[in-house]
């Protein structure tokens, strides 16, 4: 195949190239990193002996993304500063990375950004993509039957059980948000308990929260207008929000509900902190 020829192959595929990437990475920027690193072995590789491309090529992204989250994982394992988050990279290309947030989720970002590498790679490939476990084996060296087993236990901590006490707080928690983005103080106001108190650790205060908020009017009017990049999730298993602007997780608000209001609110941001919890979706 000559090299012109190839080039279009793959500009073809750059798109789905890219869209398994950025699940498995979470970042515009490394996703296309790794697509154009696929482009460079590609060129290595006897490509007219590659029976399907696409395949091969999705193959190939996926054992880079692996090879990034787990140096990724092993940087996060070496002493870092507990008061110095580390700062996402601005994007290039705001926009088309908003677009891929926007189109996996920010909530399930998160989610799958707390995954150990191997079963992030094992259930975006086969619950998003729908690869065949006998294809995912080899790129993540197990077995078929220990791969089928990552992707099953990275779908139990996805998805969380269904309880009816969690669909009505996720009622209660969406109706904030919802209030907040469109600025309606009043909703604001009718969701939270008159003596609602929000406290905020050191990195939160920081980043410009306050200390502590005391009386649902003055908290209603710290959110007013804001929590665009704000989901409900579940953190180690109780009702919180996260606050991941294009899904790179920032903030964390643990939420206490009492008689169908929010009475209080605390904000997490301590990069060690967040580092620990487990993140995963309500059933349902």
């Amino acid at each position: 195949m000559d090299e012109k020829r190839l080039a279009e192959r793959f500009e073809a595929d750059r798109v789905h190239l890219t869209r398994v990437s950025y699940r498995m990475l979470g970042s515009l920027a490394e996703a296309e990193d790794a697509v154009q690193e696929a482009w460079l072995r590609l060129g290595r590789a006897d490509a007219d002996g590659v029976g399907n491309l696409t395949a091969w090529l999705t193959t190939v992204v996926a054992r880079i993304s692996l090879d990034m989250l787990r140096k990724r994982k092993s940087r996060r394992e070496e002493p870092v500063d507990p008061h110095a988050p580390e700062p996402a990279a601005p994007a290039e290309n705001p926009d088309h990375e908003r677009e891929l947030a926007d189109s996996v989720g920010l909530a399930m970002l998160v989610v799958l950004q707390a995954l150990e590498p191997a079963e992030r790679i094992a259930f975006v490939l086969h619950d998003m993509f729908d690869l065949a476990f006998d294809d995912i084996a080899p790129i993540v060296g197990r077995s078929t039957v220990a791969t089928r087993q990552l992707a099953s236990r990275a779908r139990r901590r996805v998805q969380g059980a269904p309880k009816d006490e969690m669909r009505a707080e996720r009622k209660v928690v969406d109706a904030f948000l919802t209030a907040a983005r469109e600025g309606n103080f009043e909703a604001l106001l009718a969701v939270l308990d008159p003596q609602v108190v929000m406290r905020g650790d050191a990195a939160a205060i920081r980043m410009g929260g306050p200390r502590q908020l005391s009386g649902s009017a003055a908290v209603a009017k710290s959110f007013a207008g804001r929590a665009q990049a704000a989901r409900f999730v579940l953190v180690d298993g109780a009702t919180a929000i996260v606050v991941a602007p294009q899904g790179r997780l920032l903030l964390v608000l643990g939420v206490t509900i009492q008689d169908g209001r929010i009475a209080a609110i605390e904000a997490i941001a301590d990069p060690e902190r967040l580092m620990r919890f487990a993140f995963s979706l309500p059933a349902g």
